[in-house]
């Protein structure tokens, strides 16, 4: 089962993209974003699923190099 998460901006604490894992990342793991930029999770953020449900919302934080 693969892990659906929203990969968010630490600096402005705006999502950026939601991607796809195999399992589970780790604080460490780096990946590329659509964009094709080299990040590293920074914390993983998993939350309660909602009343009903089974799946719980997966965050990984991730800041971005700046442009230039």
């Amino acid at each position: 089962m693969s892990i659906l998460a929203t990969i968010m901006n630490t600096a402005t604490g705006r999502p950026i993209q939601k991607m796809s894992f195999g399992r589970m990342p780790k604080p460490w793991a780096s990946f590329n974003l659509e964009t094709g930029e080299l990040v590293t999770a920074e914390r993983i953020d998993v939350g309660k699923p909602a009343p009903g449900k089974f799946v719980a919302p997966v965050e990984v934080w991730v800041t971005l190099k700046p442009k230039g």
